[in-house]
């Protein structure tokens, strides 16, 4: 999947028909709510691709309600669906209206989507939704505002019954964002099959298969849609279960097993981590030699003094996950359940009878005793796919942001105790947070000198050069064309995902100096990122006497661990970065061209 987006050149205009734009309010209304759903629609494209980033959309219409342009962001590090869509009107942008299903969300100091809109000429933006996370909240909004666009948001500014659905959508579409800034864990989904006298296997365990073919294209989907898929310790040893998205490419979730216990087969697929990484949660001190066992599988093993869902969600929220698939048995479920931290459900029923007094159902004891303790979904919907017929809901509603909440500024102006971080720590990880723009991923392209010739080249992210150095200067067709594929990768994720997927299958390709060279290659790139960009230079200027941590849990090298213990490189390259650039007399300018190699 690449970018997206519909390009109009006169006279081919795509209207929507079904509203004629007049000074009729309510038709005026129905226009604007049919453009932000279409922004929704568009946006939900990118859903699971890369992880983790909202989904955004823009539509551009003229006042005659003809679509001109449409683009959605494809990725953290891509071009923001803003400036696709409003390349894709051209001339047609000016005096137009662009709708948006959610506030830009552009990175500290980098107005990229909100400039595309105010130089394109667009005189009128309605937002769906104003940003949920408070750093971000409201600010490309007043920034609009600020250049004489006329801004409406919904919910706020316009109101109808229309408007009402049209916002729903919005919220739809970014619910896992709008859950986790809400109540700071990850949006948590539990999936399940079960037979229509609510059985999910047999009393003998067996449970191939409950649903059709077409219900299981539909969890793939799912799965697709996903930063992550947890399956308990049962699962593994009952089904052994591969947990892909088999969509053909693109985003592929992280596997999570949960055992207190480390009682697991020796032989999983799920131990088979080339195309897709493997996270097992359990108890600290559990079975040390399995755990040594699975290091050296390439499986990822993470202790927790209590194995319980919630501290599981809360420590993958710190490594910035958005959407988790639950694919656990009823027991695991049960214990989600309670611990709060599910979210939605999508319930598979086949129509099928299997009985069994032992056979066991999709959610253990819950503790409940009365029909009235029963747990009721909202926003049901009913699909029938197949034979099957599924069955959705929230156990939670989604998160309603309509109101005002106060960003960091407005609050520390109420109360100066309030501060977002430490004054003398600073730590950053995700291009969404306040520092954002530190980040390796952030979308902020490169000019480098290439190791083995006298041509700059251009790079979309520091992430992006960084990976692929890792097979410069290989003499072998394979590492070059791993090179130019990387250099290509539509976002800083895929870069990423494709340099350590190549370095762990093809160890023989990395460059033999990588080890000693790797801190100087990622030195580089960043002198040359904090030369070229005033702002990010400006923002890492203003940090002076702040210890800067990059808050990976899980990078020991680069980033600061989950308990402190890692080693820190990035945010020790910028620290001395810092340094350099306040000692140095000279203020980089919007033209330099700085790309020193030392």
């Amino acid at each position: 999947m690449g970018f997206s987006f519909v390009a109009f050149s006169p006279p081919i205009i795509c209207k929507i028909n079904t509203y004629n734009h007049n000074n009729n309010n309510n038709n005026s209304h129905s226009l604007d709510a049919a453009f932000i759903k279409r922004a929704a629609e568009i946006a939900d494209k990118s859903a699971g691709f890369t992880s983790p980033h909202p989904n955004f959309g823009c539509v551009v219409a003229t006042a005659a309600g003809n679509v001109v342009g449409e683009g959605y962001l494809y990725a953290q590090g891509t071009k923001p669906a803003e400036s696709l869509a409003v390349e894709a009107a051209g001339d047609w942008s000016k005096g137009a209206t662009a709708y948006l299903n959610m506030e830009p969300g552009d990175c500290h100091g980098d107005r990229t989507a909100v400039s595309s809109l105010i130089k394109a000429g667009i005189t009128r933006v309605v937002v769906g939704i104003r940003h949920p996370l408070q750093h971000l909240r409201g600010n490309a909004v007043r920034a609009l505002r600020s250049e004489g666009l006329h801004v409406d948001v919904l919910g706020e500014d316009i109101q109808s019954k229309v408007i009402e659905e049209a916002l729903k959508s919005c919220l739809l579409v970014n619910a896992p964002l709008l859950y986790r800034a809400a109540s700071r864990v990850p949006f948590s989904v539990l999936k399940y099959a079960m037979t229509l006298d609510g059985k999910i296997a047999a009393s003998s365990g067996h449970a191939s298969w409950i649903s059709s073919k077409k219900s299981r294209t539909r969890v793939f989907e799912l799965r697709g849609r996903s930063d992550a898929i947890i399956v308990g310790g049962n699962t593994v040893r009952r089904d052994n279960p591969r947990l892909t998205a088999r969509h053909g490419g693109g985003h592929l979730p992280m596997r999570i097993v949960m055992s207190q216990t480390l009682n697991l087969p020796e032989v999983a697929n799920l131990w088979d981590v080339a195309d897709v990484p493997t996270i097992v949660a359990t108890q600290r001190g559990a079975r040390r030699s399995f755990q040594k066992f699975l290091a050296s599988k390439g499986v990822e093993v993470v202790e927790f003094d209590i194995l319980n869902p919630k501290d599981v969600m809360e420590y993958l929220y710190d490594r910035g996950y958005l959407s988790i698939l639950w694919e656990c048995g009823g027991t695991l479920a049960a214990s989600a359940i309670s611990s709060g931290v599910i979210h939605k459900v999508y319930a598979f029923v086949a129509p099928k009878i299997i009985g069994g007094k032992n056979a066991p159902s999709p959610v253990g004891e819950l503790g409940m005793v009365e029909m009235t303790q029963a747990l009721e979904l909202v926003d049901i919907c009913y699909e029938q796919i197949g034979p099957d017929i599924l069955i959705s809901g929230f156990l939670q509603p989604v998160p309603d942001m309509t109101p005002v909440i106060p960003s960091v500024e407005e609050t520390s102006a109420i109360d100066p105790t309030v501060t977002p971080y430490d004054s003398s720590i600073i730590f950053f990880y995700k291009t969404w947070d306040p520092y954002g723009s530190f980040s390796n991923f952030s979308p902020h392209p490169i000019l480098m000198l290439p190791d083995e010739s006298g041509d700059y080249l251009s790079w979309s992210s520091v992430e992006h050069y960084y990976q692929a150095h890792k097979f410069v200067g290989v003499h072998d067709h394979v590492a070059r064309k791993c090179v130019e594929d990387i250099r290509s990768a539509k976002s800083p994720e895929e870069a990423a995902r494709m340099g350590r997927k190549m370095q762990r299958l093809h160890p023989d390709l990395i460059r033999s100096d990588w080890e000693s060279v790797k801190i100087d290659v990622m030195y580089r790139a960043l002198k040359c990122k904090f030369s070229i960009y005033p702002h990010l230079n400006s923002m890492l200027l203003s940090t002076a006497g702040a210890v800067l941590v990059e808050a990976s849990p899980h990078d020991l090298f680069w980033g600061g661990g989950r308990e402190g213990e890692g080693l820190n490189y990035l945010g020790r390259l910028l620290m001395q970065l810092r340094s350099e650039f306040l000692g140095d007399s000279s203020t980089p300018n919007e033209n330099s061209r700085i790309y020193q190699e030392t």
